[in-house]
């Protein structure tokens, strides 16, 4: 039993307090779980650019202040009433995306979507319309479900995934997100298959599990395109085969894909956010047959466009949420698959930090000068 079961706990958190202004550390107060939810002691967090994404005031569900962060690995500390999946000491990786395995789209072997606390997530409090963070008499918003950014968070128990304890949390927080997106775009969404030529528009941690996705379906050639040629080297570890810098072509990417791979690509994926380039990626397939995969989160407000008879003939336009994958049923899977040497996940991550230089973690991430940051509290 925990010392802190039943109790409130104060502990360090990086809050939000308002869009594009810096982290700050503070001393918050964690409630204990209500029934459904489960308390969890987080080791580990990744910084992803959804975090970036809604602390530069780019994300329409924003709210402040807040405890961001999602991708992060931690051992449960107490467990609300009549939860039964996990107990304290389980090791545990918080979902954004739930998985509560009794509504119509778990029911559904078509999407990995779960609907029982969207309205709830998205406005920033557990299912019951409460938040369990506070912090100087103020309440703080929750975010998509996991608020890894504070060293104690409270999540519902249907949006976290219990996973091998010999799993080092502070390689296997990234299967919060950005890994398994990718990884899953390219297996699940897509479906790549053996022989297939394959594009990926930005090789950030998303655009390079992307290609490990590819590279694990058998594809024969995986293309990365990126502004950033200094990302080229980096991503043929990740089974990248060719790379194309849009800054050296003569010609718009299409014309060169179309040209390069005789008719253009099997499936392509758009790993950035840009509107632009997620035009350029299905105009890129190949007529009769070419898939393209939205991965990328683009900014409010912004909208698609292409020719509709680019999808008369044949292409198909896709999009991507966790890279399909059935969260609870499926993590544990892919921590077994890094444990088993199945997945990478140690080749990510470029920086480790301490808790306190979360701050640094952005911009290691707004720079482009590494892939994944890792924060050890």
């Amino acid at each position: 039993m925990s010392q802190f079961e039943g109790k409130v706990i104060k502990c360090r958190a990086a809050v939000a307090w308002a869009e594009k202004q810096p982290l700050k550390l503070e001393t918050i107060e964690v409630a204990p779980p209500k029934a459904g939810e489960v308390r969890v002691k987080i080791q580990s967090t990744a910084i992803c650019h959804t975090d970036a994404y809604t602390l530069d005031g780019h994300d329409p569900e924003g709210l402040f202040p807040c405890v961001l962060g999602h991708e992060g690995g931690g051992i449960v500390e107490s467990i609300g009433e009549g939860v039964t999946s996990v107990k304290p000491g389980d090791h545990v990786v918080p979902l954004y995306i739930p998985q509560c395995k009794n509504c119509k789209f778990c029911d559904s072997k078509k999407t990995n979507l779960c609907s029982k606390i969207r309205l709830t997530q998205g406005k920033g409090v557990m299912p019951d319309g409460t938040s369990r963070f506070t912090c100087n008499g103020k309440t703080l918003y929750h975010f998509m479900g996991c608020s890894t950014f504070s060293e104690y968070t409270v999540v519902a128990e249907i949006s976290i995934a219990k996973i091998n304890p010999a799993a080092p949390l502070d390689k296997v927080c990234l299967l919060g997100c950005g890994v398994p997106t990718g990884y899953g775009a390219a297996l699940n969404t897509a479906g790549v298959e053996p022989g297939s030529n394959c594009v990926i528009w930005g090789l950030g941690a998303v655009g390079l599990a992307v290609a490990l996705g590819c590279k694990a379906a058998g594809a024969k050639t995986i293309i990365g395109v990126d502004l950033n040629s200094d990302k080229f080297e980096v991503a043929k570890k990740f089974g990248c085969t060719d790379f194309i810098n849009p800054k050296e072509l003569s010609r718009s990417v299409p014309e060169e894909l179309i040209e390069r791979l005789d008719g253009g690509a099997d499936y392509t994926f758009e790993c950035v956010g840009n509107v632009k380039c997620m035009r350029d990626a299905l105009e890129s397939c190949h007529k009769g047959w070419g898939v393209s995969v939205i991965v990328g989160v683009a900014a409010a407000g912004q909208e698609i466009s292409t020719r509709p008879f680019q999808l008369v003939t044949g292409r198909v336009w896709k999009g991507t949420a966790f890279g399909g994958w059935k969260s609870r049923d499926s993590v544990p899977k892919l921590v077994d698959d890094y444990m088993n040497k199945k997945l990478m996940l140690d080749e990510f991550i470029t920086h480790n930090l301490p808790f306190d230089k979360i701050n640094e973690a952005f911009e290691v991430l707004h720079s482009g000068q590494g892939i994944r940051a890792v924060v050890n509290y």
